[in-house]
């Protein structure tokens, strides 16, 4: 949404109330338009961030889509969560096999996708029990071999996807003494991982430890998929390991452990973010039957098979002209944590597309195929805004902000502002954090004068 038309949005939402949200968040049949589900509407403030506007039904197209559109009246689950994990869970359930390149890299059908809820009750866990029944059946082995959950260390990343470790040992004595190579432990075959984290916090928590390598070996996993630690007792290595996640967290969680250095060093950016919510409330429970399942497995499994042996795909004429028209707008930079959440929209859309044709049985991307990963990539950049938007990635300067949101009209004088940090940040600190929030037009200040000397006053937004 571009800055006109997002406050066209806010003032409408100011005059209209509830009515206008109460069809902003609604999951449509792709080619009837039928209403099949809306999640709760909600009314925000209009100068508050928005939670993001219905996602295009393009997201929904082809075999995806209509796995969905089967599911959905079954499940409390927001469409959207259940559609990112169909695409996380085949790309990954598929290996390092298909990929687009771009320069000199490839891009493969791994992704990283957080599921952001506005509540602990966002059925996102939810999604994930409805979509992994799908893949048992399409894979077993996958299944309950490579979908773990828990990560706490680069090291422990590297050891699910190891490669087998050699040493050196000392055989024979005297003269047929000699020191021989031998396989010390036979490593992972299988290369691909699927991790599935229920408590993204507990990630974003254990990445501050000091010495902790899991950032570095995450954002290794989603570029190249070749992997090691520096650490000098650890011999462990992984070569062509094809690394997928799928997080589940609240929106406040994230905002509050995802800080300054995660987003400058690259590791949010490799993440799409979507918001998700509750679509329904379901007392007894669902209904999916078994004839779903077997209706799709073997369209998912015909898909998988055929994309094994694909190699590199190239977008078609068609889709290769829209790229073109779109490729400056995804990779025009934004400023602040947002500019840095959103860094790599070009790679992500291309992942998606790639999984969209792979999906399709297509050994090329068309145009249905990319307008579906623009179409969710779309709603992944809103929900970016809603999470990230009103934050620079400064935790000083956004604590600030958030007091002086709190506040309200009177603002808070630079002694009231120490004080939000128990007077533990020095007057510098504060100084530069107050300055960055005024050069981004998120606060300002006043003199007011009182019997003594004036006081300096902070109050939210740009002068007036």
């Amino acid at each position: 949404m571009d800055a006109t038309s997002e406050k066209a949005y806010r003032l409408a939402v100011a005059e209209a109330g509830p009515a206008i949200l109460a069809t902003a968040r609604k999951f449509r049949h792709t080619e009837t338009g039928e209403v099949l589900s809306a999640v709760k509407p909600t009314t925000p403030a209009a100068d508050g961030p928005i939670w993001p506007r219905e996602i295009e039904g393009a997201a929904f197209y082809g075999l995806a889509g209509e796995i969905v559109r089967a599911i959905e009246p079954h499940t409390e689950a927001d469409p959207v969560a259940l559609l990112a994990q169909i695409l996380d869970s085949f790309g990954n359930c598929l290996g390092r096999c298909a990929f687009y390149a771009v320069e000199g890299d490839r891009h493969y059908s791994n992704e990283y996708i957080v599921l952001v809820g506005d509540t602990s009750k966002a059925r996102k866990g939810t999604s994930w029990g409805r979509i992994r029944k799908f893949f048992e059946s399409l894979d077993q082995d996958w299944a309950s071999k490579r979908v773990h959950s828990g990560l706490s260390s680069g090291e422990g990343l590297i050891w699910a996807v190891r490669d087998p470790i050699y040493g050196r040992e000392r055989t024979g004595k005297g003269s047929d003494a000699r020191t021989v190579e031998v396989e010390q432990d036979a490593g992972v075959a299988d290369k691909r991982l699927f991790i599935i984290e229920s408590e993204f916090a507990n990630v974003l928590r254990v990445m501050t430890r000091e010495g902790n390598t899991l950032s570095r070996v995450i954002r290794d996993g989603w570029d190249r998929g070749d992997l090691a630690s520096m650490t000098k007792n650890n011999p462990a290595r992984a070569s062509g390991a094809h690394v997928s996640i799928t997080g589940h967290i609240t929106a406040d969680e994230l905002r509050r452990y995802l800080d300054a250095t995660e987003s400058a060093n690259g590791f949010a950016n490799r993440f799409i973010f979507l918001c998700v919510r509750r679509s329904k409330f379901l007392p007894h429970g669902g209904n999916l039957g078994a004839n779903v399942l077997a209706m799709f497995t073997g369209r998912l499994s015909a898909a998988l098979e055929n994309a094994k042996v694909v190699g590199e795909l190239k977008m078609d004429a068609q889709a290769d002209a829209a790229w073109i028209k779109v490729y400056n707008s995804l990779s025009e930079g934004q400023p602040g944590l947002l500019g840095a959440i959103l860094g790599r929209a070009e790679a992500h859309v291309v992942r998606l597309a790639l999984i969209y044709a792979l999906l399709d049985g297509s050994s090329v991307i068309g145009l249905p195929h990319l307008k579906a990963a623009l179409a969710l990539w779309d709603y992944a950049e809103a929900s970016a805004r809603y999470i990230f938007g009103a934050m620079l990635g400064d935790p000083i300067a956004d604590e600030i902000a958030r007091g002086l949101r709190s506040a309200g009209e009177y603002g808070l004088s630079r002694t009231e502002i120490s004080r939000l940090f128990k007077n533990n940040r020095s007057s510098s600190q504060i100084g530069r954090a107050l300055e960055l929030l005024r050069l981004h037009r998120r606060a300002h200040s006043t003199k007011v004068e009182t019997e003594g000397r004036s006081v300096e006053q902070w109050l939210p937004g740009d002068a007036p």
